[in-house]
């Protein structure tokens, strides 16, 4: 029996479902990793393969559930309303999504996620909006964790999000497209066929990458690059992929306004965040670090809501 669990904590994304038993003090108990993202989810089977992902928890512990991420969009299994920045803890504990239950159930209810309007700065031209499912639980967990109200909080990953905090309140994020671009081009582009997608990485690679990216030719033009490096022998294939990660993550740090001297904050997976990390550094920049023990933070910070979330 898990009568120790207090909450449990789902982040379901779109290619992996990730689930922890927590405590009454937020510490994880147990973690659990499955391969079924949510569009890897047949509509109508969500109940389902939760149940089988997690029922036995849920049964021995009568504990309620809560779900982040891409469960709560049009793809998951319900979808749920942004909530619109700028928005703090307390907006974003409200507006939680409870899920139907049999009478006598603990609840299980859905992060609603965020959304911003994005800058405008030419006449004329509408506000293109942003929006986050699961990061805004890590944000929110990060600042649990470090005790910061402000900064700037960048999540790596295939759609990479740079959030600014002001007085633990999201006011504004920019979303990027690195790590969908990445794999677009050195799968299906004219540039794969010059990348050894096998290599080990290339510090050293990515770092000329990153350095390029700053000298502001564009991206589009530096990308091409990659072949004719290749074509006339001025790198090798082992180093390509290397060079080209940095020439994206460049790029998207080199959208930002960063002062040298700066901290920011850095949320994901550790192969990620290094990555980022040594690229902020060429650009005098720290970071302080962070993996998945945010999510479980923002989730349990944010489980105290369940008991006032309304359908």
């Amino acid at each position: 029996m898990h009568r120790d669990t207090a909450l449990l904590a789902v982040d379901w994304g779109s290619s992996s479902l990730r689930g922890a038993r927590l405590d009454g003090a937020g510490r994880v108990l147990e973690q659990r990793v499955f391969t079924q993202g949510v569009l890897s989810v047949a509509p109508g089977q969500f109940a389902g393969v939760f149940e089988s992902a997690f029922g036995d928890w849920r049964r021995a512990s009568g504990a309620p559930c809560l779900i982040s991420g891409m469960a709560g969009s049009q793809q998951g299994w319900q979808e749920t309303a942004y909530c619109a920045c700028p928005a703090g803890f307390d907006e974003l504990a409200a507006q939680l999504s409870p899920l139907a239950q049999e009478p006598g159930c603990a609840p299980i209810a859905l992060v609603p996620g965020l959304r911003c309007d994005g800058d405008c700065t030419l006449a004329g031209l509408d506000r293109v909006p942003d929006v986050m499912r699961g990061e805004e639980v890590q944000i929110f967990g990060a600042m649990q964790i470090t005790g910061l109200r402000d900064g700037l909080f960048v999540l790596p990953g295939t759609h990479s999000k740079w959030a600014r905090v002001a007085a633990a309140r999201v006011t504004g994020f920019k979303t990027y497209m690195s790590g969908e671009f990445f794999a677009l081009l050195r799968q299906h582009s004219m540039l794969a066929r010059s990348l050894d997608a096998n290599a080990e990485p290339d510090s050293e690679a990515f770092a000329r990458g990153v350095q390029r990216s700053a000298q502001g030719a564009g991206l589009l033009h530096d990308a091409f690059g990659v072949r004719t490096l290749s074509l006339f022998g001025h790198m090798d294939a082992a180093a390509l992929q290397s060079y080209l990660s940095g020439l994206l993550i460049g790029a998207e740090i080199s959208a930002q306004s960063l002062r040298s001297g700066a901290e920011v904050i850095l949320i994901g997976a550790p192969a990620l965040t290094t990555l980022y990390a040594q690229a902020l550094a060429l650009h005098g920049v720290g970071c302080v670090r962070l993996d998945e023990q945010a999510t479980w933070a923002g989730l349990f910070a944010l489980s105290r809501g369940l008991g006032t979330a309304t359908p």
